[in-house]
């Protein structure tokens, strides 16, 4: 090595454990490791996608039903959709999928299964359960369709019929149930179990060689992780997943994530969403960009991004799919508005989730006693969601109940790395 890169090399190293004294946390991150999945140029999953389109579009002869050709048409759009962002798509496939179920003789099920995953896609918890109980009622196959009702009844908050469910689906030999178990565990709080379960499921995903259950497992065990402050694990998730599917934009985000929350290095947050953005366009880039122009205080930029989260998330092509951010959103600007939207909200999805935005937007509109007494009885003890508890910790604040106030602090410092340094610093403040 010459003197030169030496000295420029000893330097970046001076300057990385600089860094690293001043937050006292280690660095995860490492661009190396991911700068090649950041070519804008390559977009492998979309490529795919719309080959899959054109092969199965050519099938739909005019002078033919082509029953059989509309499922994996369906299907495809539905790819065209993750790979991009754009909600178009699942539109496409609803109307596919509607169309094979009026016309097919047989496996009408399979089409409302794939119609239910489309409507749980698009927010419409409400239809896909209706589709789906419908389905289980005619010729079915039985256990598929009871996967799909638990995970419709988790959305809907209708939990005690989704463990019926899952009791009747127990087998910790099927990676079907054990990711729904994993969920479970979660919603109660049992993050420990949360995590073994997906770690079997991983096993039964890498004994397969299963490319599409294994980036599913790893982007998600990366969540799990994540939530469990094993920020390095999630990393190392996100990575494998991106080794097999270079162009996954969830794991970027989750990336960039970790790089914002856990590093605070907020320019290079910002060139992994600049890459990612190219492609993969959805309302909620704006959402972290605007928090870490909050986090920076550029009051500016932060309403600008607001704003454009705002009018692209309230696009028709989105529907419900954004308006619980809405809602948070609205909150702070427009509160008479949010709470409206939070009303019809939970006559739709009556989850604790939804009540506690709910109450969260009542107390900013001046009902904060009503809003405590949603707090404690739809929220309190019924969800571990850090959100949730953030709303339930304003609530608590505004009424002056500083002995719920200071429990639900408590819980929150173990969940700072999903909230994110601004919201971090706002629960200290309360």
């Amino acid at each position: 090595m010459s003197m030169k890169r030496f000295i420029y090399f000893f330097g970046i190293v001076l300057l990385l454990a600089s860094c690293r004294q001043e937050t006292s946390r280690e660095q995860i991150t490492d661009p190396i490791d991911y700068n090649k999945y950041l070519a804008t140029a390559s977009n492998p999953t979309y490529d795919e996608a719309l080959n899959e389109v054109e092969f199965w579009s050519k099938r739909l002869r005019p002078d033919s039903s082509g029953v059989g050709d509309l499922g994996p048409l369906a299907a495809a759009y539905t790819k065209l959709f993750q790979a991009t962002g754009n909600a178009s798509y699942l539109s496409d496939a609803e109307s596919l999928y509607m169309k094979a179920m009026a016309i097919s003789a047989n496996n009408k099920d399979i089409y409302a299964r794939g119609l239910a995953r489309t409507y749980i896609s698009q927010h419409r918890f409400k239809e896909a359960e209706e589709i789906l109980r419908e389905s289980y009622q005619g010729i079915s196959s039985k256990r598929a369709t009871e996967f799909m009702l638990f995970d419709a009844l988790m959305e809907l908050g209708n939990y005690d019929e989704a463990e019926t469910f899952l009791k009747k689906l127990q087998n910790t030999s099927d990676y079907n149930y054990l990711i729904r178990k994993a969920k479970w565990s979660d919603h109660k709080g049992d993050l420990t179990n949360a995590i073994n379960y997906m770690e079997t499921a991983k096993d039964i995903a890498e004994s397969r060689d299963s490319k599409t259950l294994k980036i599913w497992t790893y982007s998600n065990l990366g969540d799990f992780y994540g939530h469990d402050g094993r920020i390095r694990d999630a990393y190392l998730n996100y990575l494998k997943t991106l080794e097999l599917q270079p162009d996954n934009a969830y794991v970027k985000k989750g990336i960039a994530w970790i790089a914002y929350s856990y590093e605070e290095d907020v320019e290079e947050v910002r060139r992994i969403l600049d890459s990612v953005m190219v492609n993969h366009k959805v309302p909620d880039y704006y959402l972290i960009l605007a928090d870490m122009a909050e986090y920076e205080g550029n009051e500016k930029l932060m309403n600008s991004l607001l704003d454009k989260f705002i009018e692209t998330a309230s696009s028709n092509v989105y529907g419900a799919m954004y308006n619980t951010s809405l809602i948070e959103v609205l909150t702070e600007s427009r509160p008479e508005k949010a709470r409206r939207m939070a009303e019809i909200e939970i006559e739709n999805r009556p989850t604790p989730e939804i009540y506690a935005l709910l109450a969260y937007t009542m107390a900013m509109t001046g009902d904060k006693e009503e809003a405590g007494e949603i707090i404690d009885s739809h929220v309190r003890k019924k969800t571990f969601e850090p959100m949730s508890l953030y709303f339930s910790a304003s609530v608590y604040k505004l009424n002056g109940n500083t002995k719920e106030l200071k429990g639900v602090k408590k819980e929150l410092e173990e969940a700072s790395f999903e909230l994110g340094p601004v919201l971090v610093k706002k629960i200290k403040e309360l």
